[in-house]
């Protein structure tokens, strides 16, 4: 039952599909993620426009008569 455990790295880095890497714990030596604290919204304070096939968030935006700030 020994040595069961995966290694833990403590200088793993995170890249981002953005551009912006970091170094955080982890089993494995490089993570690759989509979104991170610097360009999620929520965290950033922008909004991004998403581009969807059939016009989803138009149709969404005008049934609320919202508008999305740039």
């Amino acid at each position: 039952m020994r040595d069961i455990h995966p290694n833990y790295n403590h200088d793993a880095v995170v890249k981002c599909a953005c551009g912006n890497t970091f170094t955080t714990g982890s089993v494995k030596k490089e993570l690759r993620v989509e979104i991170c604290s610097k360009c999620h919204p929520f965290f950033s304070g922008k909004q991004k426009m998403i581009v969807e096939s059939g016009g989803r968030m138009d149709k969404f935006m005008k049934k609320y008569n919202l508008k999305i700030e740039e």
